[in-house]
Parts: structure tokens; sequence; C-alpha cells
């Protein structure tokens, strides 16, 4: 027992003995605090950051002496000699107009300069968010080199780079900690709902285009890396408070409330623990578009109208047929028939709908919550256990098909991690619950059949029509007397009744009565990665790999799962080979993955790069890579069985097609006939297998010629394909700060959506005959067409069509004076599609051809006061999704901020302004229009 003790006694003074702790500040020429400069031991893992006054405490095991290196953006590196214990360390840094030091992980999964990436990377550290003039960090992204934002909601943003996405953008990854971010019933990541906290970020790092060879197949546009702080780095409690408003003409003006506390300590060099609290409530933009959806220059005043922002005005059929059914159904006589039949007019009519305003609060919030515990085994960083848990709860409005009102959305995420020196192992789960959220246009529809039927609506309609056209009115007055007739007893927004319904709609999940959407989905997800460095000498070889499995559980609402979970995996692997050649100036890297989908062959993904330093500085670096990369279909391209009112989205796995199914009713005595009795079954074989393309319908219509129409002849759904070429160039020329890149893609199978229609009775044909011909099936389609029996869907395939896209960019920045620094970079994209091979097919690239970008700025404008001024203009494009096509408008954004710090109170004041003066701007086509913010932050730092 002695001895134990006295071992045990030995042990711990070793411990005591090998512990020692170095202190001091940071500060720069002109002695001000250097916030979040990196402090580090060279050849080892300790290491911490200045806190907001510049000051940092460095614990370390490692034996006396060593070297600490002093390091921030902007700022050349010092190293000091520690010699002995509790040593105090005041080191000043001078400027350096370079940000081409900085270091990153995410382009090789290994930690290089920016200037040594193979590929074009762009960073926003801690600095960067201090100066940044947006309402959060998460919106100053977009002031990115090649960044596009998306915006639906004022609490849902959607980041892309080099085209080809909508809001639901499955193209692009987000990771926080290395954790994916995105849902799992959408395959998309939802802004920053569940994401971080602006006080908790560490790093920002952005991949532009395809990264498929190291992350796999979502990762084909592009990903964003989102670091924490370490809580054995960066402890105490953070706060900050933000009160402003947002300015918009439709909404006015409304108050705008975002605060937040990170909390953060380590108890030892072995154990330490971390909490963030967000909250974020404001007012969201309006959504005020009422042009018609699909004819230009059609307004509320035509029978046929279907509005943008209006729902329940979907609802529309041909009124001549309306006479048909009322005689079938005994209302009118023959003779009333006969009447009617000569008077009414052959086109359809709608009903009246409901403006977005009036079907959603329009509140916009969100609320996050994480708690992290960190623990090392060995007090460093050589091996680190982390349990961490995410919480997100909120209000948004999401844009797929229709406008989705996410209403009190909540999303979870757990991650056991075990990470070191040269490797990491995770496991993560991701659930989701849609609590109250709801589809806007089946409320607007759902709403009307409350108060009245469609079939008596459309009757009263017609009855009137043809009662006013009788009694000697105009067509248009006539019309205008139908309307007002059938809308007798249309409940009113804001009165007790219209509440009754509104709140029975929307808490029914079946479309053919409500709009709820329900989801409990979730994902189980592991990836390992270890670096041989240490082992292996003559080169960097990295290996690795990741599972995932999905369980959608939208209880039959979105997916056809009504019978239960669908599950579905996937799986990759991947090796890594770094090399330098000539003295190091020659970097090659080369990779290659493997993935595997549950449904489809496996893809293997290629990446080749070299970058090159020149100049005795090693300052000009020039680079290129090549990598083929693939995109497996999302869960929606394959499962999904979505009603959305128009149409039928309809997801192509084979089990999927025949699990769709549904029971329409055949109106006519002749479509009955055709079809053998008064109601058809189909399912999704019927959209694939035996339907005629929307396009050619819509000519069909037109024209009233059948020779027109063609058949549908598309395969299943397949992974979509991409050979990516990159140049590029950084260097420091002058104290100028250089970064120029191009790009050129070619895409094979590409993934889109196409519109058909599937007749309930008859067979598709190419240019069916038009002689009435009882046996003819192809005729019995046409009928099908002609009297609104069909069945409209929306399928996912990919076009046989090659679709290219090229695109180049450069980015300036210098101090131009003092300590004023400006930044400008420009961007240009476009891609190229041949239409006329796949009239049918839209490739929705959807960015503007040009993008300029700019920044002024001087954070020490004088004693601890700064401010910056940042703008941007993109012109105008083609919009095109699945709600709806258009152009967006070209758009100049100009947003400001001034910040003064109070050093003895530890606190940062900012006053931000967003689109100052500026004209009211989209950029999703069906979402509201951007006006102005405005906001006063107070931060307080440990």
């Amino acid at each position: 027992m002695k001895i134990y003790l006295l071992l045990l006694t030995l042990f711990f003074c070793s411990l005591s003995f090998a512990q020692n702790s170095i202190s001091g500040t940071v500060t720069d020429s002109d002695a001000q605090s250097v916030i979040g400069a990196n402090v580090r031991i060279v050849g080892g893992t300790a290491s911490t950051i200045t806190d907001g006054e510049g000051k940092f405490t460095l614990n370390s095991t490692s034996q006396l002496p060593y070297v600490v290196e002093i390091s921030s953006v902007g700022f050349v590196s010092v190293k000091v000699t520690i010699s002995s214990k509790n040593q105090k360390v005041n080191v000043i840094l001078k400027d350096e107009s370079n940000l081409l030091n900085e270091i990153v992980v995410s382009a090789s999964r290994t930690p290089e300069r920016v200037l040594e990436s193979p590929v074009t990377i762009e960073r926003m550290g801690i600095a960067d968010i201090k100066k940044s003039a947006s309402a959060t960090f998460y919106d100053g992204i977009e002031n990115m080199k090649e960044v596009q934002m998306n915006t639906s909601s004022l609490s849902f943003k959607s980041i892309n780079t080099r085209g080809f996405a909508t809001v639901a953008n499955t193209r692009f990854m987000q990771l926080v900690d290395g954790v994916d971010n995105a849902s799992p019933l959408l395959n998309f990541v939802l802004g920053n709902m569940i994401g971080i906290s602006e006080i908790d970020v560490q790093s920002v790092e952005l991949l532009p285009g395809a990264s498929s060879a190291l992350y796999g197949a979502n990762a084909f546009n592009g990903i964003l890396f989102m670091n924490s702080k370490s809580p054995f780095t960066s402890q105490g409690i953070t706060a900050y408070a933000k009160f402003g408003q947002t300015s918009q003409k439709a909404a006015g003006s409304n108050d705008y409330v975002d605060y937040g506390i990170r909390m953060a300590h380590a108890f030892s060099p072995k154990l330490a623990a971390k909490a963030n609290f967000t909250y974020m409530r404001g007012t969201d933009w309006y959504a005020t578009n009422y042009d018609d959806k699909t004819v230009a220059g059609r307004d509320r005043s035509h029978v046929n109208y279907d509005g943008i922002n209006v729902y329940g005005d979907e609802v529309t059929t041909n009124i001549k047929g309306v006479a048909a059914g009322l005689f079938s159904a005994g209302a009118i006589t023959q003779s009333q028939y006969t009447a009617f039949n000569n008077i009414l007019p052959n086109y359809n009519v709608s009903r009246t709908g409901y403006n977005e305003t009036d079907l959603t609060d329009n509140k916009a919030s969100n609320t996050k919550i994480d708690f992290s515990l960190h623990y090392r085994p060995f007090g460093n960083e050589n091996l680190e256990v982390i349990w961490q848990s995410k919480f997100g709860y909120g209000n948004a409005v999401y844009q797929g098909a229709n406008r989705y009102y996410l209403n009190n959305f909540f999303m979870q995420q757990h991650k056991l991690e075990v990470k070191g020196k040269n490797f990491f192992v995770r496991g993560y789960t991701t659930t989701e619950d849609g609590g109250n959220s709801y589809d806007m246009l089946f409320t607007g529809i759902n709403i009307n059949r409350v108060w009245k039927d469609d079939k008596t609506w459309f009757g009263q309609y017609a009855a009137t029509y043809a009662g006013a056209t009788l009694a000697g009115s105009t067509p248009e007055n006539a019309h205008i007397a139908a309307r007002n007739a059938a809308d007798t007893g249309r409940l009113i927004p804001g009165t007790a009744a219209f509440k009754s319904a509104f709140d029975k709609v929307t808490n029914e999940a079946s479309v053919l009565s409500g709009s709820k959407l329900v989801d409990n989905s979730k994902i189980y997800h592991s990836d390992a990665n270890y670096n041989f460095k240490d082992l292996i000498k003559f080169a960097e070889i990295q290996v690795g790999g990741s599972y995932r499995e999905y369980q959608l559980n939208s209880h039959g609402r979105i997916y056809t799962d009504k019978d239960g979970p669908i599950l579905y995996n996937e799986y990759g692997v991947y090796t890594q080979l770094t090399k330098k050649f000539m003295d190091d100036r020659l970097k090659f890297t080369g990779s290659m993955r493997y993935d595997k989908a549950q449904n489809f062959d496996g893809n293997v993904s290629p990446r080749v790069s070299l970058v090159y330093s020149g100049g005795e500085s090693r300052r000009h670096n020039f680079r290129a890579s090549f990598q083929t990369g693939f995109r497996n279909p999302s869960t929606q391209d394959q499962y999904i069985g979505f009603d959305v009112g128009s149409a039928v989205l309809l997801g192509s796995a084979p089990d999927n097609l025949t699990r769709f199914s549904e029971v329409l009713p055949v109106s006519t005595a002749t479509g009955q006939a055709f079809a053998g009795g008064s109601t058809v079954t189909i399912n999704g074989l019927n959209a694939y297998n035996n339907s005629y393309t929307a396009t050619s319908v819509a000519a069909f219509s037109a024209a009233g010629n059948p020779t027109l129409l063609k058949k549908t002849n598309v395969d299943y759904v397949k992974p979509e394909k991409v050979k990516a070429f990159e140049l590029g160039y950084r260097s420091l020329i002058e104290g100028v700060s250089v970064d120029i890149n191009g790009y050129y893609n070619i895409y094979n199978d590409f993934i889109g959506n196409l519109n058909v229609v599937a007749p309930l009775y008859g067979t598709a044909q190419d240019s069916p005959n038009a002689t009435p011909s009882a046996t003819d099936l192809g005729f019995q389609s046409v009928h099908a067409l002609s009297t609104g029996n069909f069945r409209a869907f929306q399928l996912y395939t990919n076009t046989k069509v090659e679709i290219e896209s090229l695109g180049f960019g450069i980015g300036l920045s210098k101090k131009v004076y003092r300590d004023f620094e400006v930044g400008v970079n420009y961007n240009y994209a476009e891609f190229k599609y041949d239409q006329a091979k796949d009239p049918s097919f839209e490739a929705g690239f959807n960015t503007p051809k040009n993008k300029v970008k700019a920044s002024f700025g001087n954070e020490k404008l004088f004693k601890n006061f700064g401010f910056n001024v940042s703008g941007r203009y993109s012109s105008a494009y083609l919009w095109q999704s699945s709600m709806v096509d258009g152009m967006i408008d070209a758009a100049t954004v100009i947003d400001a901020q001034i910040n003064y710090e109070m050093p003895k109170l530890k606190s940062t004041l900012k006053l931000g302004a967003s689109n100052i003066g500026g004209k009211e701007y989209a950029q999703v086509l069906g979402a509201g229009l951007i006006g102005q913010q405005y906001f006063a932050s107070w931060t307080i730092n440990p």
C-alpha cells in the first residue's frame, strides 16, 4: 500500500512538474489589441487564441525550452522562445497586407496555407465577422467571392456557388464541426437554423465547385465549413444583443431582435465544456408578387388567373364542361343543358384565391441551443473525445414546388467524435419534426372548400354566367356576375369564421381537406479519416470513408411512406496522396473516392491537382486541377410522392412507382365509357410509361391538333456526372493580394424535372389519331386530355443533352492608405444547353452572368473606432424552378457599419444597415422582396 501511494504521489508530481503556463498580450503597431490571434507551440499540439483585450493564457506539458508562434490574419507572424514557467509574453505584430498565409484544412483535409490550396478556397475569420456590415455573420458570407445567396425568408437563406440551384439546394453541403446540416427529409440545408452561433465561430471556409473526391456525392457545387471555437482555448462568457428594424413597402417597419450567449470553461487540461444559446425574431419579407404564374401580363381580372403569391386559384376547370356535369347530376334539364352548352365558353375558369399575407402571420424566428463536452485523456490535442448536441427551432418560409410555412419546425443533431493529431472518427444522428408546418397552396385550396365545394362553386358560376348572357350581358360582365354569385359565402380573412377554417385545414394532413406537413425523418451518419504523415515519410497519405442511412418518415404526406418509414443507405471510401517536388515548390495532390448508393451502381471520383510556388519568396502560386464528380439522386428524386395541387411530384425508384397510387374521378359519360367506370386507379407507372410531355400538351391545347402530342420517353433517374477543370493564381504583388481563377464544367446525365400529363384512359402515343373511334386507344387519350380527364406529374429524370458551364473570377485587396483597406472581386458565369434537343427539360442555372462585390473600411480609423462599407451588384438573370419561371432583375446593394471598442467593459458597439437607401430586390422569384435592415449591437467578450 505504501509503495502504491508513493508511485501515485510521484505520478501526480510528475504531472505537476510537466504542466507550465504562459500568458501575455498581443497588440499591433498602434497599441491596439489583436483579437483572435493564434498562439501555438511550434512542433506541439497546444494552442489558444487571444481574447477581446488581446490577452491569452497557454497551458502546456511541453519540456522547456520551447518556441511559441503568434500569428493573425494580416500580420507578420512572431516566434518567441519560452525558457521558464509562467513566463510573460507581450508581442507586437506588424501589419502584413496579405491574406494568403492563412491556414485552411478543408481543401485537402489537412492543414495548409491558402497559397498552397489545390483548389479555389475562400475564408472568413473572427476579424472578418467583426468587420461585416451584415446583420449576421451568415448574411455576410454573401460578400465572399463566388457566393450567391437565395433568400426564401428572413430566417432561411440558401448558399450556392457556380450555378444550378434554387432554395432547395441539394448540390451544396454545409458542415458545422464536421456535421452535415442537411434536413433528413428535404436533403438540403435550412440556412443557419441549426448551424452555429455568431460568437462561437472560429472560422468559415468555402470550397466552390465539385468536391466529390473527398467529401462524397453531395459535394457537387461546393461546401461551406463552419468551425466553432474550442472551450479549451476560448473560455469565459460571451454575449451579444442586437435590436433593429426591417423595412419593406409591403410589410412596413417592424422590430428585429437577435441575442445570444456563449459559456465555455476548461475545468482542467483534460476536461472542458461549452454551451450556446441564440434567439432571433423578426417580421418576414412579405411575398406580394401577384403576377400570373404562367402568362405574362395576366392579372386578377382574368377569369383563369393563377397568381404567384395567391393560393386557391390553382383549382380550375373548363367552364363549358360544367354543363355536362350539371346535367349528369340532375341539376339541369336537357333543354337547359343544350342552352348552357351553346352559351358557356370553351376555356378554363379558376376559383378566387387568397393572398399569401392572409395565410401566414409572416413571423420569422430561430432559436439555437447547443452543448458540448470535451475530454482530453492526456491533457493535450493528441486525443480528444467530443460529445455535442445541437437543437434548432423556429419559423421560416421554404419555397419549393409551392410555398411552405415551417411553423415551429424542430431539428436536432447529436455527435460523438474521437479525434487526434492525425485522425478522427465521428458518428452523428439528425432528427427533425415538422411541428405545425403547412403548405400554403393547399391551405388556400381547402379553405375555399370549407365554405363551398368545387362542384358547387363552378356550377353556380356556370349557371349565373348563362343566365346573365341570356339576359343580355356582355361576356365580361357575365363573368363578373358569375364570380360574385359563386363567391357568395366566401370566408373573409380576419374574421372568426376564416380563422376557424384556417385552423381546421392547417391541422389536417390529407391534401383532400388539409395542408399540414408531417415529418419525423432521421439520418444516421458516420465517417472517419486517418493521415499517415507520421508513419510514411515519402508522401502524405490519407484514407477515409463514410456511411449514411436515411429513415424517411412523412407518414405518407410527402413521401410514399404511409405504410412505414422508407430506409435508404449509401457509403463511400477515399484515399489521397500529397507529395512535394523541386525543393518543395511543386505540390502534387491526387485523390480517389468510391461511393455506392442503395439503388445505383458504384461511382469512382478521381481528382489530381498541381500547385507551383514561383518567385524568390514563393508567393506566385499557380494551381491547376481536374476532377470528376457525381451526384446521386436525392431521396426526393427517388421516393417523393407529393401532391402539390397542379401536379404530383413523383420520384422514380421502381418500388416508389408502384407504391404511389390514387383514385381519380372521370367526368363525362363518354369518358366513363372509355375508362370502364366513374373512377380510375393510377400509379407512378402511368406517369413514366403512359403520358405526354407537358410542352406537347400545351401545343395541342393551343392549336387543337393531336399530331403535336409527343409521348413521354424518359428513363428513371440515375447519378449525374461532371468533369471539372480549374486554373488559378494567387499572389501578393506590390502590396496587392491577387486571386484569379477560372473553371470549365461538363455535365452528363444532368438531373432535373420533366412535366408530363397522363390521360386517365387510352394509350399515349406520338401523334395519335384525331378521327373519332371508340376502339382507338390513341383517340381515347386525346379525348381524356380534351375533357380534363388527366393527371399532371413532375418527374425526376436526366437529360441526355450535355450541359456546359464556365466562369472566371478575380479578387483584389490592398491597404491603400494607413489602415484603410479596399477589396473588390468580380465573377462571370454562364452555361450552355441546347434547349431544342430537349425542349421539356429545365436546367435551372439561376445565376447572374456578372457579379461584382467591393468593400472599403478601416478598423483603426481612430482609437477604438472602425467602419466598413460593402457593396455588391448582380446582373439580371432567368429564374427557373418547379414553382414559377421568370426574370430576376439586376440589383445593387450597399451595406455599412461603424463599431466602437470599449476595452474597459470588454465590449464592442456596432451600428449597421443593409441595403442602405436601395431599391427592394428579389433573389428568389416568388419570395418577398428584400428591403432594408437596420440594427445596433452590443457584444461583450470574456
